[in-house]
């Protein structure tokens, strides 16, 4: 009896498995940006960190092998690297942007899409925070620990 391979995801369901697949490589300050109604091209940008290069590239590996092995799903574009600190994932309904903590810090992008509802990612719940968080309010609540 052969195995066939699930439907690929769409939409939230993608955005929890791309967060389940970090989540297990240890990614740190998971903030979901809720980009419906903002932008055309996506719905969902997740951003991550890894405290290296060498995690960044681990979490890039976990998110597209998770992907593609369990959900036939590969990405349609990647960018960057793990020495630029900065990899991004294009899957359509969500894009990936995967940093180290100091080029996370210089770019800021939660900042840059403030206007769009953000969620820290609970650790290693593996689902978003309680209800929308302004953007700023992001990073404070993510260093506390809530």
């Amino acid at each position: 009896m052969s195995e066939q391979p699930s439907q690929p995801l769409l939409g939230q369901e993608l955005l929890s498995a791309i967060v389940a697949y970090a989540e297990d490589k240890k990614a740190i300050d998971l903030v979901e940006l809720d980009l419906r109604g903002v932008l055309g091209y996506t719905d969902w940008f997740l951003v991550c960190s890894g405290n290296t290069g060498r995690q960044a590239k681990a979490i890039h590996d976990g998110i597209l092998e998770g992907l593609k092995h369990d959900h036939s799903t590969l990405p349609r574009r990647v960018e960057g690297s793990a020495q630029a600190g900065w990899i991004l994932m294009d899957y359509l309904d969500v894009v990936v942007h995967i940093f180290t903590p100091e080029t996370r810090e210089f770019y800021r992008l939660e900042q840059l899409w403030g206007e769009a509802p953000a969620r820290a990612v609970e650790a290693s719940a593996g689902i978003a925070g309680e209800g929308p968080v302004p953007a700023a309010a992001d990073s404070a609540r993510v260093a506390e620990g809530e």
